[in-house]
């Protein structure tokens, strides 16, 4: 206990003075996968009551981002290749932006789908389970989503600080720095398991009002 207490007080510290070495250096402690562990469920449940309370946003937030981020993904690739082959310039950055913009297209889609419940889930063998076996999978569904999110949290929030500790910055760019999109990924997967408790939580209604639950959301089929 003595030692979560130090770790934790030593993260709080490296956080206070702003200084992203420190911080790098901190978060290596194990105690970050508890403080992460910890903070997840509040924070989703926050997410989750605030898209509740903004039906446009609950509804066109992942879509709408999906379609900004392949519509410039899209764009770049496109006028470079005529820049490159007709014109022979190319922007230095245009290889290296793609990649991290496609990384942040990939989880935002993915929390989309969980929300549509369009993701891999066996919906054709959850289907012919009794109700109580449909909850007790979707029990399961959010108790492996949660551990999966601190992992991917935990993981990326050290990678977000040790590139911001060593100043990366994005190829091709004088003043782009990758750890902007690194940080995105946790942000995501905060999204996501807000989708996921969503849908958890919608199950539990639906179990108990005796109506069908736990297949693809009616958003999906329009």
């Amino acid at each position: 206990m003595q030692e979560l207490l130090t770790g934790f007080m030593a993260i709080w510290d490296a956080v206070l003075s702003g200084q992203s070495w420190a911080i790098s250096r901190a978060i290596r402690n194990p105690v970050l996968y508890w403080i992460v562990a910890m903070a997840l469920l509040p924070a989703a449940f926050l997410v989750m009551m605030a898209l509740r309370k903004i039906k446009l946003l609950d509804r066109y937030l992942e879509p709408t981002a999906m379609f900004f981020i392949y519509l410039t993904i899209a764009a770049i690739i496109f006028v470079e290749v005529i820049r490159r082959f007709v014109f022979n310039v190319q922007a230095p950055w245009s290889t290296t932006l793609p990649p991290y913009l496609f990384l942040l297209l990939t989880w935002i889609g993915c929390a989309y789908n969980v929300k549509l419940r369009t993701h891999l889930s066996f919906g054709e063998f959850r289907a012919m389970m009794p109700p109580k076996g449909r909850l007790a999978l979707s029990c399961l569904d959010a108790v492996l989503w949660y551990i999966m999110a601190v992992i991917v949290m935990v993981a990326t929030l050290r990678l977000t600080a040790n590139s911001a500790a060593n100043f990366q910055m994005l190829l091709g760019t004088d003043n782009v720095m990758r750890w902007w999109f690194y940080i995105c990924v946790p942000a995501a997967w905060l999204l996501l398991y807000a989708r996921v408790l969503e849908n958890l939580l919608q199950d539990i209604r639906n179990y108990r009002a005796g109506r069908e639950f736990g297949l693809t959301n009616e958003l999906a089929r329009e």
